[in-house]
């Protein structure tokens, strides 16, 4: 998917070292944009640095240390001028745990990454944009911020909260020029689900029936969908939350 209007401006994406974050992180350069990227696993940025040059640079660290998020902010600034678009795409999964079987670190790394990580962030980021009037930021939600089945219970706790916080963001603040929306992905084959596909991959091929669609999604899909959302040609979509799903919850 081609855009001309990505050239020269700035995008800081989280999660960036690899699956999701990484197939944006490599859209929207190869769309002309400056990506910063911050992770807390250099290896997967290493082969963006060399071949986008001083088109992409990143910091490492947490999105849980609002220090780490606070001194990457100052280096995509003091690097790129400016952010424009704000991807929030860092997360973690809880292995479909109950809340029975969730004791109170796993409920606290889930709830900490996934929602007070993008809280950082955005809070960070938020008042630069601001200032310019401009910026436009994409949650990284789920199917499971929207029905059940999608995670255990802190995993569905937390993307469900990222539906909200998108949707009261965008409220807040689409009067000052800022635009803000999530999206919902189903079943994408990253690293992070790489547990599915072990051994004979049965519950792979199971969310493959399961899925309307009849396949697992790729991360470019999903970038894909990134570049539309962030695009002007979306400019009429305030608040929302899409699903790509492969049909997932329309069944």
């Amino acid at each position: 998917m081609k855009f001309d209007e990505y050239a020269g401006k700035t995008v800081f994406v989280t999660g960036a070292s690899s699956g999701i974050g990484q197939a944006q992180a490599i859209a929207f350069l190869e769309n002309g944009a400056n990506v910063f990227a911050f992770d807390l696993d250099e290896q997967g940025l290493l082969n963006m640095k060399q071949k986008y040059k001083a088109r992409f640079a990143y910091a490492i660290g947490n999105v849980c240390n609002k220090g780490d998020v606070g001194q990457a902010f100052e280096k995509a600034v003091a690097t790129f001028k400016q952010v424009d678009i704000l991807l929030n795409t860092a997360g973690v999964l809880d292995g479909f745990a109950k809340t029975l079987d969730t004791d109170e670190a796993l409920w606290d790394k889930i709830m900490n990454t996934n929602v007070k990580g993008t809280y950082f962030v955005t809070n960070a980021i938020l008042p630069h944009m601001l200032k310019r009037k401009s910026g436009v930021i994409v949650n990284m939600a789920s199917i499971a911020g929207l029905v059940a089945g999608g995670g255990g219970a802190a995993y569905t706790a937390s993307k469900h909260a990222i539906v909200g916080y998108t949707k009261q963001l965008d409220q807040d603040y689409c009067r000052e020029g800022i635009r803000a929306n999530a999206i919902a992905p189903g079943a994408i084959q990253t690293p992070m689900n790489k547990a599915d596909f072990e051994g004979d991959g049965e519950i792979a091929k199971w969310v493959a029936k399961e899925t309307p669609a009849g396949r697992w999604a790729q991360p470019s899909e999903v970038a894909d969908l990134t570049l539309y959302l962030a695009s002007q040609a979306s400019d009429y979509i305030h608040g929302t939350v899409v699903p790509i799903d492969g049909g997932w919850i329309a069944k």
